[in-house]
């Protein structure tokens, strides 16, 4: 029986749209299997595992596994609907939102991350810097590394402050969404 040709273009379609997601999830450390569970999520209403499994050709642990890490990146939310014993998924649907839920955890995380290791390696070479007889070309080699790393903290001061304005909407104040 031959397909539809334009039930196949619809499904082309769709497929272009979730390997691009995949893709672009991709770019931000999200696994291209989890990328193309997320984009083929956005597809649909909602799915159960085993919709998901059926669709992608997946294993059951897989697809779980993926579900988790989305719904730890707070973009696919678990539905309920009585007298249903299955569990059922579905993914945000909002750029916006999904922009907000998943950014600002990442962004946060490079701050704390980096502006640590930056005190660390500030008192470290503070330490160095306050030997008695210390080689010139040592002591301006330290102040010019503290120097370097004093100026690093206006870009992790500003990264906090991008997360926060995403994170309760403020920058959309600055930068609106136009819709089309």
């Amino acid at each position: 029986m031959d397909e539809n040709p334009e039930f196949a273009a619809i499904e082309q379609a769709r497929d272009l749209v979730i390997d691009s997601i995949a893709e672009t999830m991709d770019l931000y450390g999200i696994t291209r299997s989890v990328g193309i569970l997320y984009g083929t999520m956005y597809m649909r209403d909602e799915m159960t595992l085993d919709e998901m499994r059926e669709e992608l050709q997946m294993s059951k642990p897989s697809m779980s596994t993926g579900v988790k890490k989305l719904q730890d990146l707070n973009v696919v939310k678990k539905t309920f609907h009585r007298g249903i014993r299955k569990h059922t998924f579905v993914a945000e649907k909002d750029f916006f939102k999904f922009f907000t839920n998943f950014f600002p955890p990442k962004w946060e995380r490079e701050v704390q991350v980096n502006v640590t290791a930056i005190e660390e390696a500030q008192a470290d070479l503070q330490k160095v810097l306050c030997k008695e007889d210390l080689d010139e070309d040592i002591k301006n080699e330290a102040l010019q590394l503290y120097d370097q790393l004093e100026s690093s903290k206006a870009y992790y001061d500003w990264l906090k402050r991008l997360a926060e304005s995403v994170q309760t909407g403020e920058i959309f104040k600055f930068i609106p969404v136009e819709t089309k």
